[in-house]
C-alpha cells in the first residue's frame, strides 16, 4: 500500500473512531423515579425515538449493563430502535436471572421493576414500551426468556446469549427448570398457549463448553439439559420448537453457534457477530448477507447436538 492510500485509510479509521466515541457518549445513564435503586442506560437514535421499536438488553452476572448498551448502540442508530439496558444490581436483585423467585426481603421482583421502568420511560419520553424486543446474555439470557414466558403479551421476540440453563416447556417440572408453580404463584400463570407464540433464539459460542464456577449443575439439571451451554441451548430450542408444534404453532425458534467464541460477551460480539445477528433475528431479518454470516453457523433444530446425545425426553405442554 502506498503512502497516499495509507493516509486515506488512517483518516477513515480516525473518523470512524470519532463517530463511535460520539455515539457512546450519547448513551444516557438514568435512574428510575419510582424505584431509586434501579439504574439503566438509554440510547436514543440521533433522529429521535418517537414511533421506533424498543430493544431491552439485559446484562450477565458481571452486571456490565453499559457494555450491553455500547454493543447495541451503533445498531440502534443504523437500524432505528431505542435501546434500554437496565442494571439489576446485586443488592436489590440477587436472583434476577430466576426472576427472584427464591429471594426474600428485596424491594421488588426484577420483572416487576422492568415493567415499572418501561411504563416510566413511556410516560417521560413518549416511547412505545408496551411491547418490546428482548435480548439477554448469560444470566441475562435466563432473565430474558423467563420474562417472556411470564409476560408474552409484552414481548415481540427474544434472543438469548449463552444462558447457563433454561426453563423448559414441561408442566411436570418445577419452575424455574420447568413450568410447574405452586398455587397462586405471584398471580401469574406460565401458559404455553401464550408464550410458545413468541419467537426465540439462542446464541452460544462454539468454545463455550467448559463448566466454570457460574455454571449451575445438578443430576436432574444435567440429565434434562446437558453438560455445556452449547448442549443446553440446543436442547432448549429443540424443546420449544417441538412443544410449539404440538400446539399447532410454527413459531420461529433458532439455535446459533458462534464460531471460535467462548463465554465472553465482547468476543461473541466482536468476533462472532452476535449483536448484529441477534438484532436481525429479533426484527425478523431472515435474509442474512454472506459477510454477516461468515463467523456463524446456524444449526436448524440443533440436530447435530441432539444426534450425539443420549437424551430422550417427552415434552408435556
Amino acid at each position: 500500500m502506498d503512502q497516499k492510500n495509507k493516509m486515506i485509510e488512517g483518516a477513515a479509521t480516525k473518523t470512524k473512531i470519532r463517530a463511535s466515541n460520539r455515539l457512546i457518549a450519547s448513551i444516557q445513564t438514568l435512574t428510575s423515579c419510582r424505584f431509586p435503586g434501579f439504574r439503566y442506560h438509554l440510547y436514543t437514535p440521533s433522529y429521535g425515538g418517537q414511533g421506533l421499536p424498543v430493544l431491552v438488553a439485559v446484562h450477565g452476572i458481571s452486571h456490565r449493563a453499559k457494555e450491553q448498551a455500547r454493543a447495541f448502540a451503533q445498531l440502534a442508530e443504523q437500524k432505528g430502535f431505542v435501546l434500554i439496558a437496565p442494571l439489576f444490581c446485586r443488592k436489590n436483585f440477587p436472583a434476577y436471572q430466576r426472576l427472584g423467585v427464591s429471594q426474600k426481603n428485596v424491594p421488588c421482583y426484577p420483572d416487576e421493576a422492568l415493567n415499572i421502568l418501561l411504563e416510566e420511560i413511556a410516560e417521560q419520553k413518549g416511547f412505545n414500551t408496551q411491547k418490546v424486543y428482548l435480548f439477554g446474555y448469560s444470566a441475562g439470557g435466563q432473565f430474558a426468556h423467563r420474562y417472556a414466558m411470564m409476560y408474552p403479551e409484552k414481548v415481540y421476540s427474544v434472543a438469548t446469549g449463552a444462558a447457563g440453563w433454561y426453563t423448559f416447556p414441561d408442566r411436570q417440572i418445577s419452575f424455574p427448570r420447568g413450568l410447574r408453580t405452586r398455587t397462586g404463584f405471584r398471580g401469574i400463570e406460565l401458559d404455553p398457549q401464550r408464550f410458545l407464540q413468541v419467537p426465540m433464539a439462542s446464541f452460544v459460542g462454539e468454545k463455550d463448553v467448559y463448566q466454570d464456577s457460574t455454571f449451575r449443575r445438578s443430576f436432574d439439571l444435567d440429565a434434562q439439559q446437558g453438560l455445556s451451554r452449547v448442549e443446553r441451548g440446543a436442547r432448549w430450542i429443540q424443546a420449544m420448537r417441538e412443544a410449539a408444534g404440538v400446539l399447532g404453532f410454527q413459531t420461529r425458534y433458532q439455535f446459533y453457534v458462534l464460531r471460535a467464541c467462548g463465554h465472553s460477551f465482547i468476543e461473541c460480539v466482536e468476533n462472532g457477530g452476535m449483536a448484529l445477528q441477534a438484532v436481525d433475528f429479533l426484527f425478523n431479518k431472515t435474509e442474512l448477507q454472506a459477510s454477516r454470516s461468515s463467523a456463524m453457523t446456524i444449526l436448524s433444530g440443533a440436530s447435530e447436538f441432539s444426534r450425539n446425545s443420549s437424551f430422550l425426553y417427552k415434552w408435556r405442554v
